[in-house]
């Protein structure tokens, strides 16, 4: 039997029930009254590759020149690949991290080169000061990949005035994965994630949100 981890979840919401993904992404708050969103990955067509850097932007329908700053300013190659790439019907770049249990939330801290680190030790450090300006946790430790997520959303809407979307995705019911089985469970990590970080409770402000969808509903359709 196929083991569902979040990666594959997220790949049968996109391809076979994206009215799941709408309705989630609806009562979290992420999309507007009527809007909706076109998937650009992770799609079936495209052997549901996933993209990072620059080629993520462009799948977020953004060229070079729709950039104030510069991505290789801000980040080095090789940044966050994403679970999930859409646009919205009011062309908003909507950017998804997906989860389907908790240990995953724990990521470890940069791999990045000395020149690298700098460059992502110095961007993390402005989008502390953006999310939680009396912070002073460290961003390149145990929650890294939440971290450099919210670098990336921060670049979009920040320095470069796209009204970006940033959804942390959480599956609940994923059993083979030993999973949570409700939204508290969930709610409960992305507090104690929060309280590391030193971030509020509450970033929908900033366009960042937590949705959630019930692995149950998918695995009908395998």
């Amino acid at each position: 039997m196929e083991t569902l981890g979040s990666q594959r979840l997220l790949q049968i919401a996109v391809n076979k029930r994206p009215e799941l993904l709408h309705l989630a992404l609806k009562k979290s708050g992420a999309l507007r009254k009527r809007e909706s969103v076109t998937w650009t990955c992770p799609l079936a067509g495209d052997l549901h590759k996933e993209y990072r850097d620059m080629a993520a932007i462009r799948k977020l329908g953004l060229m070079p020149t729709d950039l104030n700053v510069p991505l290789a300013d801000f980040w080095p190659p090789r940044g966050a690949v994403w679970d999930g790439l859409g646009i919205t019907s009011n062309s908003r770049p909507l950017l998804l991290e997906a989860k389907a249990h908790i240990p995953e939330a724990a990521s470890p801290g940069t791999r990045a080169s000395p020149k690298s680190r700098q460059l992502i030790e110095a961007s993390l450090k402005k989008t502390r000061r953006h999310f939680a300006p009396r912070a002073s946790s460290d961003w390149m430790g145990t929650f890294y990949q939440y971290a450099n997520r919210l670098a990336f959303h921060y670049y979009l809407r920040v320095l470069n005035h796209q009204d970006s979307i940033l959804v942390f995705l959480d599956f609940t019911n994923a059993a083979d994965m030993d999973g949570p089985s409700t939204q508290l469970e969930w709610q409960g990590a992305t507090r104690m994630i929060h309280a590391v970080l030193g971030l509020p409770a509450d970033l929908t402000r900033f366009g960042v949100y937590h949705a959630y969808v019930d692995a149950r509903a998918l695995t009908d359709t395998m």
